[in-house]
């Protein structure tokens, strides 16, 4: 058993799971499997680097704030860092870590050359005005300057950021550095070199995955019954589309709560409610109102936890009722929760697979960037959907071949390609 050394934060409690260990223990469970040396686990089981920054910002009133950003560094065995920047008050030091070791693996299963990072900074980015959440980010990526770069560490958006922010963010390094550095994040608007197709892409992967699972088991998107858990960049792009092919939503959620429709909601609508209430689907008219807790609990075909981790627990994991769960969030659903589910004959489709589309799409962006030659989102569209529907056939047929259930083949997938370049290149010194 690998132990891990990470500091406990203040905002992480014992009483919760900590999502650090939680990701430690998908390692291993994997590296069990794989009967991978242990020198390779020990190695693996830790971020390369770990950076925490002070952030002091002048608030539009005059007075100055000190607030705390992190980015972790998990591995670039395979290439470059990559992962996303998030602005939300659950931001912990631990919790950033288990991301950039799931976007290690996460990377590897999609055949993607990038290694896994993540970074942060615990703010509720709705109680800062536009002003001082650019001063917030441009003081941030000046503190990280050394650290990043196109081919060090390349950002991207992520929970509570978005394009505005990552132009900020590309902005402060171009002029850190002397020149127009581009490709130092993803998720850029269209003006300064992003990609079509980017602001859907983990949505459309998430529909791509689900669409292929039902397929598999005889099963068609129209007429599916599906709960949504989270109605954001990627929970909102999953309805939409989901709703476009043919699948009934019958429930969405945001942060303060949800809304339930045993009819079906019509997207399209509540996606204008929505931006009009701040990104909220409390008090839609044509939705009785619901619960997070107990959207998860739905009689439905397909649930997608698009919010957070640890949404579905030993606590709550007999009362789930769907046939098949999508994790479109990163580990919604605890190792002990995804065994009981699968002993029930529910289909897990794993976070690292589900929620890929994201990342493709980003190292799309990044190609085109590179070579200075960009693409119709046609184009765009045709490359994600077949690197993502390449990895679902490499895990079932994984799954298959070793007796095992999908979370598990996707990690062996994953960790073993990131284990195999380690020891093909070597320990140094």
């Amino acid at each position: 058993m690998v132990t891990t050394s990470l500091p406990l934060m203040e905002s992480d409690s014992p009483a919760h799971i900590c999502p650090y260990d939680q990701a430690c223990s998908y390692l291993q469970w994997a590296a069990k499997e794989l009967k991978l040396d242990q020198s390779i686990l020990e190695i693996l089981s830790y971020p390369r680097k770990v950076v925490t920054v002070s952030i002091p910002v002048k608030m539009d009133h005059g007075d100055v704030r000190v607030l705390t950003g992190h980015r972790v560094q998990h591995s670039d065995i395979l290439g470059p860092y990559k992962g996303g920047i998030r602005y939300h008050e659950a931001v912990t030091l631990r919790e950033v870590s288990a991301l950039a070791m799931l976007m290690t693996w996460k990377c590897a299963l999609l055949g993607i050359p990038y290694g896994g990072a993540k970074g942060g900074i615990p703010i509720d980015p709705k109680k800062f005005t536009v002003g001082e959440l650019e001063r917030i980010s441009r003081r941030y990526i000046s503190e990280l300057i050394k650290d990043i770069g196109p081919s060090v560490d390349i950002l991207a958006p992520d929970m509570g950021t978005s394009a505005r922010e990552m132009a900020w963010m590309m902005d402060t390094y171009s002029v850190n550095v002397g020149h127009s550095v581009p490709g130092v994040v993803t998720g850029k608007p269209l003006s300064i070199g992003g990609s079509l197709g980017r602001e859907m892409a983990t949505g459309r992967g998430v529909m791509i995955i689900i669409r292929e699972s039902l397929a598999d088991h005889g099963k068609s998107l129209a007429g599916a019954r599906v709960a949504i858990q989270g109605f954001g960049n990627v929970g909102g792009a999953a309805a939409e589309l989901l709703h476009k092919a043919g699948a009934k939503i019958i429930a969405v959620s945001s942060g303060a709560g949800g809304i339930f429709s045993e009819a079906g909601l019509d997207i399209s609508v509540v996606k204008a409610y929505a931006t009009e209430n701040r990104r909220s689907v409390v008090g839609f008219p044509q939705g009785k109102p619901i619960s997070n807790a107990d959207l998860l609990t739905l009689s439905c075909d397909v649930l997608i936890p698009a919010a957070l981790e640890n949404q579905i627990t030993q606590e709550n994991v007999n009362q789930i009722k769907a046939q098949f769960i999508a994790e479109a969030a990163n580990g919604p659903v605890t190792l002990e929760a995804n065994r009981a589910l699968e002993a029930r004959g529910v289909t897990v489709l794993p976070d690292i697979l589900t929620n890929a589309g994201g990342v493709v799409v980003s190292y799309l962006e990044w190609v085109q960037g590179l070579s200075y030659l960009f693409w119709d989102e046609e184009r765009v569209n045709k490359e994600m959907e077949h690197l993502m529907v390449q990895a679902y056939r490499k895990v079932i047929h994984e799954s298959k071949v070793r007796g095992v259930n999908l979370r598990l083949a996707a990690y062996t997938l994953g960790v073993g390609r990131v284990a195999q370049a380690l020891t093909d290149r070597g320990l140094y010194p």
